[in-house]
């Protein structure tokens, strides 16, 4: 078989527009969005009409108006993506059978689903349990007693000695921007902190809702296992 020659698209110039137009008068009636991307003059002498200063107007506000429903649009998948994420991660805890189960299950989440590089689960507490990161009380008032002391989530660049203490010595280098969330339920007291590396990343701005959400969650479902090994020691 012969490969057949393709067909060039034909390209339409200005006569072309004007001759489609001509054969169909009504056509912006029917598409009446496009006037407002069209540059159409309405000038008396060298002034500019109001009519077509508006139409300018009009056409850079359609232009702004589509920007922000597109910024809306992403922000809404981001939040879908989000809250896909967090129901599988509440799930996963209220599956655990255990506070190992519980610690495992949060911090490979926030690792590995929210691809979150720094992750933190301290508890705070005088009698340590022998699962998961615990320190006295005293001592997280003395690291990060002010990011604590309201209870509200807290987003932005922190402290040296407040990173150091939150993700170890080590990685307070490496760490950008934080967001911290409280854990306080039936005498459990704690935090959950996760790290960037982009020091723009969690701005003070941010929301942290779903972190709060996996805060909330933590701090009413450790506390059945922490009760459970207290009763055994």
């Amino acid at each position: 078989m012969t490969d057949q020659p393709t067909p060039q698209a034909a390209s339409l110039d200005a006569e072309d527009v004007i001759a489609y137009l001509r054969e169909h008068p009504t056509f912006f009636a029917a598409h009446d969005d496009l006037l407002l991307e069209q540059l159409i003059p309405h000038q008396r002498g060298d002034s500019v009409s109001l009519v077509e200063r508006q139409l300018k107007l009009l056409r850079e506000r359609n232009i702004e108006m589509r920007h922000r429903l597109s910024q809306l649009m992403d922000v809404a998948r981001d939040n879908d993506r989000l809250f896909d994420k967090t129901r599988r991660l509440i799930l996963d805890l209220l599956d655990a059978n255990s506070l190992e189960e519980v610690v495992m299950a949060v911090e490979d989440s926030l690792r590995q689903d929210f691809k979150v590089p720094f992750v933190s689960l301290i508890l705070f507490g005088d009698n340590p349990m022998p699962v998961g990161r615990w320190v006295s009380s005293s001592e997280a008032q003395v690291a990060i007693g002010a990011l604590i002391s309201s209870g509200k989530p807290i987003s932005g660049n922190l402290r040296d000695h407040e990173l150091a203490f939150l993700f170890g010595e080590e990685q307070r280098k490496d760490v950008g921007s934080s967001a911290v969330a409280t854990l306080e339920h039936q005498g459990l007291h704690g935090v959950l902190a996760i790290g960037s590396r982009d020091p723009q990343h969690y701005k003070s701005s941010v929301g942290s809702l779903f972190l709060c959400h996996i805060a909330e969650v933590l701090s009413r479902l450790i506390p059945r296992f922490t009760q459970t090994l207290r009763s055994v020691r």
